[in-house]
Parts: structure tokens; sequence; C-alpha cells
């Protein structure tokens, strides 16, 4: 299976506002062009604040289909988000690829791009940040019940990634799919 890395995203660290309170969040990530080095805690320049539950080793890179952008459109307008439609790095994502979603990608599976290797590691969780940069309150619900979660990359091989490279699909152990990860760890979300 091949793919395509449609664009590269990096944040710094910045007061987010929620509920009145001026948060630090890396979570608007903005398209760079051009190579971006990839190292074992992720991309260069890029940032993480809470570390606790972003970053490190299994949480280097996150990566987002950009086939559920329009689905995250559709749901703002429901919502009544008054907004430009969201484009690249627009859910906190380090890549947006098109080519391969949740179904199929497994914990353990590798992203061989030209210049680096990336190995899926697990799902991205919702919060409520996510919320805040979505500009509705039902955001993180409504990504437990789609699925469209996105997942974390550890760094496997360093190097270099830029925009519009492809990437193949090397399968790994195919214990647990990244969609049925998810649905496990969000079960408990969605009878609530």
């Amino acid at each position: 299976m091949q793919g395509v890395l449609r664009s590269v995203q990096l944040g710094k660290a910045q007061p987010l506002l929620i509920q009145g309170r001026s948060i630090q969040s890396a979570i608007r990530k903005q398209p760079f062009a051009g190579d971006v080095m990839v190292a074992p805690l992720g991309l260069a320049g890029d940032e993480q604040v809470d570390l606790s539950v972003h970053g490190g080793l299994e949480k280097a890179i996150y990566a987002y289909p950009t086939e559920h952008y329009a689905f995250w459109n559709h749901e703002r307008q429901q919502a009544g988000v008054a907004a430009a439609p969201m484009g690249f790095g627009g859910v906190g994502e380090n890549l947006s690829i098109a080519g391969l979603n949740e179904a199929e990608v497994w914990v353990g599976d590798l992203l061989r791009f030209p210049r680096c290797v990336l190995r899926v590691t697990q799902p991205r969780e919702p919060c409520y940040k996510f919320n805040a940069v979505m500009g509705f309150s039902q955001a993180s619900k409504r990504m437990a019940q789609s699925g469209h979660c996105g997942f974390y990359l550890a760094v496997e091989q360093g190097g270099a990634l830029c925009a519009g490279e492809t990437f193949t699909l090397e399968p790994g152990p195919r214990t647990y799919s990244i969609a049925q990860r998810f649905a496990t760890k969000m079960g408990k979300h969605l009878r609530d």
C-alpha cells in the first residue's frame, strides 16, 4: 500500500484560550515548506507542551488522514462554528497524509519514506484542547464516535521528510489495527 505526504506541520508553544483560561499548547500546527529533519523525539522545530500525553519516543510524530477533513468541516458547520474550512494541521497533526486511514494501519506497521522510516504506535486520543481548536465542545465526542483519530508514530530510522513525498506501508505483526485500538480505548466515553 502506498500513500502521499500532503503536508508537514510544526508548532510552537503558545497560549490557547479555553473557558476563559490561558493554557500553553502547541496544537496549532502550521505547514512548513522544504525538508524537515526527523530525530528520535520528532520533527526539528516542533514543540509539545504536555509531555505526559504528547511527544516522547512512542508519540514523536502525529499523522492524520486528509480524507477526514470534509467530515470535520461538516461537523464544525453543523455546530455553528464560523471559520474558514480546515486545512493542513487543522487537528494538530504533524503529517497530513493521503491514502491510508485508521482501519488500514496496525500498531507496529512501518511507513517507509524515501529518507526515513516511522513506526505506528497508537491512536491519538482527543482532549479538551482539541475541542478548543475545533471550536465546539462535542468535537472530542465526535472523534470517539467517528473513529477519525489519526495515529502516533515513533521514529524507527531518522532522516528527513518533505511534503509531496510518497511512502509505502510495510505490515508489522498485525495484532491490533489503529481502528480497533481506538474503539477499545473510547468505549467508556461512548457509553457516557
